[in-house]
């Protein structure tokens, strides 16, 4: 963001297109979630002293949200309001507002999801999520360890949603060092539109720590292995900020591109102590669950809409 003269120009043009339309239309206030375009928004909500609320889903805010943060009457935060670099004052934890299918799963329910997804038979499950469009090195370091995995938990099913354009690779990697008995303990699938429902079923989720996703699994009360992406830097400062407090598992993926049986042997580890994997659920739930979140944050939003009145 701000790299070159040309987004500098879109600031400026942007900043007085949404002066002109917002002294045209007056809103009581604005929420600004971060991203590019919230900049000239909120420079030109603050000329006309109209009131502003922003998000961030992260551990610490985007550059978006930072420039413009003088001048917001709140910061809503999704983890604890003194990771910020905010007045403490003027900051509040609400979450992040996650799709209503995430809900807290019971053992009844976990057991009816693995029945509707056909995973009845297996004693435990594995979800592997690298986000909506996959994760081409974390699809690599799970298979490659995943014959330790099933080598030990024959009852394991490891359910891979590797996206749509690593599904080929991610399979054939598989294939290089599972028997044909054990492929018949993995599924590879590229997208699915109910990922509620395969992380519900889970007993352990290996994921990269996007907040949304962190969320959603909080909600569902879920043991999660997180391995954040050196490229995606939110999800390094999230993870960071969870393991610290023993919410997840944190592992390095240099290390683990290098040697990827750690993997194995912490997802066995929680397998067999299933003390461990509460004790993980319990504390992400206690770190990131908020059960109105988007209420809490639409209240928050109107509440500092009536007070410029």
């Amino acid at each position: 963001m701000l790299k070159n003269f040309r987004d500098i120009g879109r600031v400026f043009i942007g900043y007085f297109e949404s002066y002109r339309l917002l002294r045209r239309i007056r809103p009581d206030v604005i929420f600004i979630k971060g991203g590019f375009v919230g900049v000239p928004v909120g420079l030109a909500a603050a000329k006309l002293h109209i009131p502003f609320v922003t998000h961030d889903s992260d551990a610490f805010p985007g550059l978006a949200n930072r420039l413009i943060s003088r001048w917001a009457q709140a910061h809503a935060v999704s983890l604890s309001k003194d990771l910020y670099p905010y007045p403490s004052a003027k900051t509040f934890s609400v979450g992040v507002p996650i799709n209503h299918n995430f809900v807290l799963v019971s053992s009844e329910l976990q057991n009816q999801y693995k029945t509707e997804l056909g995973l009845g038979k297996f004693k435990h499950l594995i979800c592997v999520t690298g986000g909506g469009n996959g994760a081409r090195q974390l699809n690599s370091i799970v298979a490659k360890c995943s014959s330790i995995i099933l080598d030990n938990n024959r009852e394991v099913a490891i359910v891979h949603l590797a996206g749509r354009a690593h599904i080929a690779e991610t399979e054939a990697l598989y294939k290089t060092v599972l028997s044909p008995k054990q492929m018949s303990q993995v599924i590879v699938k590229g997208f699915v539109d109910n990922l509620y429902c395969y992380s519900g079923a889970a007993d352990i989720i290996i994921g990269r720590g996007s907040a949304t996703n962190l969320a959603e699994f909080a909600m569902q009360s879920k043991a999660c292995v997180i391995v954040p992406a050196r490229q995606l830097p939110w999800t390094v400062k999230n993870t960071i900020a969870l393991s610290k407090n023993k919410a997840v598992i944190s592992l390095d993926e240099d290390k683990l591109s290098k040697d990827p049986t750690e993997l194995a042997f912490v997802c066995n580890d929680l397998l067999n102590a299933p003390e461990k994997r509460i004790a993980l659920r319990n504390q992400l739930s206690k770190e990131l669950e908020h059960q109105n979140s988007a209420c809490e944050l639409a209240s928050l939003i109107m509440s500092n809409a009536t007070s410029k009145k």
